[in-house]
């Protein structure tokens, strides 16, 4: 059974549900390239309903909360999908938070469809949707903005149950960030896979993993060599794709740069990146790597 589940607008008014905010790409992981303004495109923010959460499938419901989140919170569970990175969103419990010791009891439901990825997306227009994202211009047209809407993780999803012990030759990342990034868990966004967005039915029930979070901590955590190679290597594409022609445009984005540096950082060791320092040759390095890959 197909059918749309899930938390109504009508429902997160009643409970005066807050939006909370997260700052991610160029704003987040440029914070120590100065001035920031001319590097960046636009600043990206996802946020999530304070009454929505997100767990993997088979997972216990959470008797705590951070203090973001409602009182009343719906609790979808995490089901894969045979797309690598994509999932379902079901509806499994319902959460209230008693007063008495500040822990949640859970109720489940009998809801047997999948959530619609629109669910978190009503009241806004849809119209100026690409993608997950929602882009907004401010008046003084400086900078737009991308707001993503989604659902929070706060655990480390089995998706990606690999990751925090698959064998690194260089220990990067090392022990410390491995766990601050499971510690943050992940989002799961609105967003179907690319052969299914015209699929009527389909594009409105698949969802998408976002490991922004870890992406952040990551970067934050290279060598200053490390990010200005990444952030060279971000001009050097947008160059690039401008002087492209439309129909080769759209192959480059700055998400394959982010997957190139963050292989590169694994698979370098550190005197790789600081002894014998060119940039230039780094970068050369990076973009062969990357085009011929």
């Amino acid at each position: 059974m197909w059918a749309n589940s899930g938390s109504p607008p009508s429902r997160r008014r009643s409970l005066n549900a807050d939006l909370i905010n997260l700052t991610t790409g160029s704003v987040a992981e440029f914070n120590k390239i100065e001035p920031m303004i001319p590097h960046i495109g636009d600043i990206d923010v996802m946020f999530h309903w304070s009454t929505d959460l997100a767990i993997p499938a088979g997972y216990p419901p959470p008797t705590q909360l951070p203090d973001e989140f409602h009182s009343y919170v719906d609790v979808c569970e995490i089901v894969d999908s045979h797309l690598p990175g994509y999932v379902y969103m079901v509806l499994r419990y319902s959460l209230t938070e008693c007063t008495d010791d500040g822990k949640y009891n859970a109720v489940e439901t009998d809801q047997t469809g999948c959530l619609s990825n629109r669910s978190t997306v009503d009241g806004f227009d849809e119209s100026n949707f690409h993608g997950p994202a929602l882009l907004t211009v401010r008046r003084d047209r400086l900078l737009s903005y991308d707001d993503v809407p989604c659902i929070r993780c706060l655990v480390w999803p089995s998706q990606a149950a690999d990751w925090p012990t698959r064998h690194r030759n260089y220990d990067w990342p090392d022990s410390a960030t491995v766990d601050r990034v499971v510690s943050n868990g992940c989002d799961v966004v609105c967003v179907a896979h690319r052969q299914y967005r015209q699929d009527d039915r389909m594009r409105e029930r698949q969802w998408r993993l976002s490991f922004s979070r870890a992406e952040i901590v990551l970067i934050n955590s290279w060598m200053p060599v490390q990010q200005i190679v990444y952030h060279m290597l971000r001009v050097f594409m947008k160059k690039l794709t401008d002087s492209a022609d439309n129909s080769k445009a759209g192959k480059l984005s700055n998400y394959h740069i982010k997957t190139l540096m963050l292989w590169a950082c694994e698979l370098k060791p550190k005197h790789w990146w600081t002894d014998d320092l060119n940039l230039v040759r780094i970068c050369v390095q990076r973009c062969t790597l990357w085009l011929i890959g």
